[in-house]
């Protein structure tokens, strides 16, 4: 994002525009890096919601305001997420997913996709953390390895392999699961 540093500044000062701008520059990015990792689109869009949330309450602190946005953002997000699964961890309540019904599909090829999308999901959660932040960034959120080193602190060789990595234990995985 251009004059990223400016648009930070304007953001601070409660400026509606530049909050405007990073709110349509990184809405969806972050919906699908949350997507990416949790089942739900209703939660996604609710966890979407609270990440931009956070940001603007951190822009108000005077401690713990962010120094970029993206990777605030992403970090911040992976931080949801996180309490997200502890929070359903605890709670042990199944949740029925009303996107089921899709009208191109018939009732056996959308309970099969359901299935896929549901075990998909199973074995990310599976994966160590970092495979799973790669994974999301990359895929989820669209970005170039190089961008997903520079945001989470890593060799872009790192990365290449975290993502290497997590690829093949899916796939033992689903293969496992058939």
């Amino acid at each position: 994002m251009a004059n990223e540093d400016g648009l930070l500044g304007r953001a601070r000062a409660r400026d509606q525009d530049a909050l405007a701008q990073i709110y349509d520059a990184y809405y969806g990015a972050i919906y699908r890096y949350i997507s990416f990792r949790v089942d739900d689109l209703q939660t996604v869009q609710d966890l979407t919601s609270e990440v931009f949330t956070r940001f603007l309450v951190a822009l108000r602190k005077r401690l713990g305001q962010p120094n970029s946005i993206g990777p605030w953002l992403y970090g911040t997000a992976s931080r949801v997420v996180k309490e997200h699964y502890r929070r359903q961890s605890r709670q042990n309540e199944v949740t029925l997913d009303e996107s089921i019904a899709v009208e191109s599909m018939g009732p056996h090829q959308s309970a099969e996709e359901m299935w896929t999308r549901r075990e998909l999901h199973k074995a990310i959660q599976k994966l160590t953390e970092d495979q799973q932040i790669v994974l999301a960034l990359h895929y989820g959120a669209s970005l170039p390895i190089k961008e997903v080193a520079r945001l989470i602190r890593k060799s872009e060789g790192a990365v290449k392999m975290l993502q290497a990595r997590a690829i093949s234990a899916l796939a033992c995985r689903l293969v496992e699961r058939k």
